[in-house]
């Protein structure tokens, strides 16, 4: 079995991951995965460790990691592979794919314009 699990920074403000457990819920309906978590990398949990583990004990046996990050910072470019790497290795019999941060989408453009309609009329 899949699972997808989206990984964004994480906050001390109680609710401010509401927006990507939404995200996350429209995957798993509107595109039948089995399996879509969210976590974080700091403050708030629930973070990646007990997340990957909650999927393995699920019956996962490959993992797709979405960093639910807009920009290419450390996170993205040493913190996350190494977090990932060294909990990788407590699941040998598990696939994990590391895929790619937001980033850049035209669509970005479009939300934007949106909100600036809303906010200027």
């Amino acid at each position: 079995m899949k699972a997808v699990i989206l990984l964004g920074h994480g906050s001390r403000v109680p609710g401010a991951g509401k927006d990507m457990g939404n995200v996350a819920q429209i995957l798993k309906e509107k595109y039948t995965l089995d399996m879509v978590k969210t976590c974080h990398m700091s403050r708030l949990g629930p973070h990646f460790p007990e997340t990957l583990a909650a999927c393995v004990s699920e019956g996962a046996n490959e993992v797709i990691v979405i960093p639910y990050f807009l920009n290419m910072g450390l996170h993205i470019r040493l913190d996350i592979p190494e977090m990932m790497q060294a909990e990788a290795e407590k699941y040998p019999d598990i696939k994990i794919i590391y895929g790619k941060h937001l980033g850049y989408d035209d669509s970005f453009a479009d939300i934007i314009k949106k909100e600036l309609t809303n906010l200027l009329n």
